[in-house]
């Protein structure tokens, strides 16, 4: 028995003449879709399968779908005879097109054999000519054939050969979809050996020597695995200790690697090709000239044997030298290799002579994270779910390494500059003073990058909305340091009479991996952001100002007078917390909720819902006295009746409903449940549980002042945890109170999923009258509500989120304001979205 091993992602050629079994060995060995057969599809185009007539039409066909198929990454058989070299060569270019392998099967059986078969068919006839000079191409063009362009040629030639071969199914070499991780993916090295050392240690890897002390392996205590992104040679001062050590890690599986376009053109010249040896070549070969002809001949086979580019992770990561655009994950191809290393340029040269390179990140939609190197950069950043690590050390940068699924980045830096950069690694910005704003920071469309999720994209009309609220309103930018992102609320709930309800927030942890959470109350109030500062100078305020409280549009919450006196008895609450002293900062941002409500609404709520109130209540009563004298009358108009009370008290809950939110002045209370920054830390690193035990503190300090938020950490493993929160929700709405927040534990938290939501908001049933009217829960209401997206408010909240951390992280850095000022206005402009206000 022969195995005929088939990439599972291939393009397969069956050739031969007619009756030399083709059709017969496909039904036997792919599917029932999987194989195209030229007669069926001269059926399909002619009605009739012998009609030759019809070929050019069923050859255009049957390449089409063949083409849907490879398009669609499917295996695809093609079941014509394909004895002529240029039929095979447009299938060839077929295959190439979509980037997957072709494979010829070849029927060489003896040209009698195949004439007694056509003799004894009793479906339609074949000329003995045509078999015959079928025969006659196949066999002169048969010792060309491995030159056509074939991946694989397995030959058949006898029909016991062809009765025995079976179809073994493989995995391109590119895909390692089993292989789960957990893993460090490594940038360029380029000879950097002791940075190297370094950063396996910082990493956690356990380094192995040889007799001589040198390193030749490194493992990790929990498993880990090294991803070597490629360029490891060439400019540093010791390649050979490089390539040893990435060597032997992958030889013991400690460690993956691909290759880089440095590797490429390494085995060419050890190879004996003719290179140009620039851009560190020369100093690679040098190095490598003082060791064993054998280890050179192991260079050069290890970095030929590496492929393009893997795939781990059930799909979900990718990696390769330069990066790699969604339709060639998975596939093998030339172009597919030539991306992999050298990405894809403009076919320009900027200043410094060096290529301009298309930025294909930018436009990656792809479900895979795509981890890459190549083109230095200053530090690592996401851009739409792709990563370069290459951040420049043999120029003097750091080397840096992502650890997957954490997205962690960890980097040591550069012992020295190693190689001088053609272009300078941190391009030269252009001269401004720190505190100056311009108009053109904020016009057309925006791009800000940020250190939780790459770059967001600020649309113009997006950025034209922000615009407007921030000049009409906001308060002084050098105090509008953090904007809230908005918050989510579940999918819409599967529950008879509700909109939400905890098990659908429970739900959206559950399924990113998530399953340590905190859920909060949320308060009868509205969200606030307060800065209480001790140094005027260092937001360039006026002496005596003690700092800022604001809505979550930038708008300030108090009028200054009570600003001023509420800011005042914080600062001192701080102190008698002991945060002052604890943080060591000259400042402190804080998150929270003002109560109650009427605090800032009041003329919403005496305006609008205490207006619709009354009316609902007029409303009702009248009719309801008229609909009692009509049945004391005789009329039958229960059933009106019936449904006017409905009505009369679902406005009567309404009207509950928002009185809750009212109270006086001297009933004005802040409840913090996250201490944003403070002097030069951000801790959204920090879990909830940090956070609330300060808040805590700040309420035992001034209860008068501060509340506490009550809370529950959840377990969504442990059914009796979920069951409990579940109850404390019904608990805190069934009382009237607005509902709570699901946060996980950890505070940010990325996953193999992505970014994860910072809260999922679950509202209250009562609560929710105030929001979609007093008479959604009727059943006709429920229906048509149900029906709402909730993934475009999740898209924003995690964008905002992301500018929201980076507008605090630049703050505490000491950048400049206009830089502070972008990501801070990148908040407000996503905010002027079109969106159900309701969600």
């Amino acid at each position: 028995m022969s195995v005929l091993d088939i990439p599972e992602r291939s393009l397969v050629v069956l050739v031969g003449a007619s009756g030399s079994g083709k059709s017969t060995f496909a039904r036997l060995n792919f599917g029932p879709y999987e194989a195209l057969s030229s007669d069926i599809f001269r059926g399909l185009v002619a009605g009739d399968e012998a009609d030759q007539s019809a070929t050019s039409a069923a050859f255009d066909a049957l390449q089409y779908v063949a083409g849907k198929r490879l398009e669609a990454g499917l295996l695809t058989v093609i079941d014509a005879t394909s004895v002529q070299p240029e039929s095979r060569r447009r299938l060839v270019e077929l295959a190439k097109a979509h980037d997957v392998l072709p494979v010829a099967i070849v029927f060489d059986l003896p040209e009698s054999t195949c004439l007694a078969r056509n003799a004894e068919r009793s479906d339609r006839l074949i000329p003995p000519a045509a078999v015959k000079r079928q025969s006659d191409q196949l066999r002169r063009g048969l010792r060309h054939i491995g030159k056509e362009g074939f991946r694989k040629v397995h030959i058949l030639r006898t029909p016991d050969e062809v009765t025995a071969a079976t179809v073994e199914r493989t995995r391109l070499l590119n895909d390692r979809s089993d292989e789960h991780g957990p893993f460090d993916a490594i940038g360029d090295v380029h000879g950097c050996f002791g940075e190297l050392v370094s950063l396996l240690g910082r990493l956690g890897y356990d380094i192995v020597r040889d007799d001589e002390g040198r390193p030749v392996d490194a493992v990790h205590p929990e498993g880990r695995r090294v991803i070597f992104l490629g360029d490891l040679v060439d400019r540093g001062p010791d390649v050979v200790g490089v390539l040893r050590l990435a060597m032997g890690m992958v030889a013991s599986g400690s460690a993956l690697a691909v290759p880089g376009n440095h590797e490429a053109k390494l085995v060419r010249a050890l190879r004996g090709a003719r290179v140009t040896p620039t851009h560190g070549l020369a100093e690679t070969l040098a190095q490598l000239a003082e060791e064993s002809a054998e280890f050179r001949e192991h260079v050069a086979d290890f970095c030929y044997d590496l492929v393009s580019h893997l795939v781990l992770d059930e799909g979900r990561l990718v990696v390769a030298h330069a990066g790699l655009k969604e339709q060639y994950h998975g596939r093998a191809s030339g172009r597919v290799r030539s991306f992999a290393l050298y990405g894809d340029t403009t076919g320009e040269t900027d200043e410094f002579g060096l290529p301009v390179r298309y930025p294909w990140a930018e436009d990656y939609r792809g479900k895979a994270v795509v981890l890459y190197g190549h083109t230095p950069v200053p530090s690592v950043e996401w851009i739409n779910g792709t990563a370069c690590l290459d951040t420049g050390c043999v120029f003097g940068g750091a080397l840096s390494a992502m650890r997957y699924p954490e997205r962690e980045v960890v980097s040591v830096p550069a012992e020295r500059v190693w190689y001088e950069p053609v272009r300078p690694l941190v391009p030269e910005a252009p001269q401004r003073a720190p505190g100056v704003l311009q108009l053109a920071d904020v016009q057309g469309k925006l791009i800000i990058e940020t250190g939780v999720i790459g770059r967001v994209s600020i649309k113009e009309q997006q950025a034209a909305g922000g615009l407007e609220t921030m000049s009409r309103w906001a308060i002084d930018p050098r105090w509008l340091t953090y904007l809230p992102p908005t918050m989510t609320p579940p999918a819409t709930s599967a529950r008879e009479g509700f909109l939400e309800h905890p098990d659908e927030a429970f739900a959206a942890f559950r399924g990113h991996g998530v399953t340590d959470v905190i859920c909060e109350e949320k308060h009868m109030g509205s969200r606030a952001v307060v800065l209480v500062s001790r140094k005027p100078a260092r937001f360039d305020a006026p002496e005596g100002w003690r700092g800022v409280i604001h809505t979550r549009t930038g708008r300030a919450f108090f009028p200054a007078d009570v600003e001023s006196v509420m800011l005042a008895r914080l600062d001192d609450a701080l102190e008698r917390a002991g945060l002052w002293n604890e943080l060591t900062a000259d400042w402190i941002l804080l998150d929270g909720e003002i109560v109650p409500w009427s605090a800032k609404a009041g003329p919403l709520i005496r305006d609008l819902f205490a207006s619709v109130g009354a009316a609902g209540a007029a409303a009702t009563t009248a009719a309801s006295d008229v609909l009692a004298t009509a049945l004391a009358s005789g009329v039958d108009v229960a059933a009106l009746a019936e449904r006017t009370k409905v009505r009369a008290d679902d406005v009567d809950r309404f009207r509950q409903a928002y009185r809750r939110y009212v109270g006086g002045a001297d009933e004005v209370r802040f409840a913090p449940f996250q201490l944003l920054a403070a002097g030069s830390e951000t801790f959204e690193e920090r879990d909830h549980g940090w956070h609330l035990a300060a808040a805590d503190r700040l309420a035992q300090a001034a209860p008068e002042l501060v509340m506490s938020t009550g809370r529950m950490r959840v377990d969504l493993d442990d059914p009796a945890s979920v069951q409990a929160a579940t109850a404390w929700w019904e608990q805190l709405t069934d009382a009237g109170g607005e509902g709570m927040v699901v946060k996980p534990f950890s505070n940010l938290t990325r996953t193999g999923k992505g970014l994860v939501q910072p809260g999922i908001k679950v509202r209250g049933r009562e609560y929710l009258r105030i929001v979609y009217g007093p008479d959604y829960t009727t059943t006709e209401n429920i229906v048509r509500l149900r029906d709402r997206d909730v993934g475009h408010k999740r898209s924003l909240a995690a964008r905002e989120y992301a500018l929201g951390i980076e507008a605090l992280r630049r703050v505490t850095a000491g950048e400049p304001l206009w830089r502070v000022h972008e990501a801070v206005f990148g908040v407000l402009a996503l905010e002027s979205d079109p969106l159900d206000p309701r969600l």
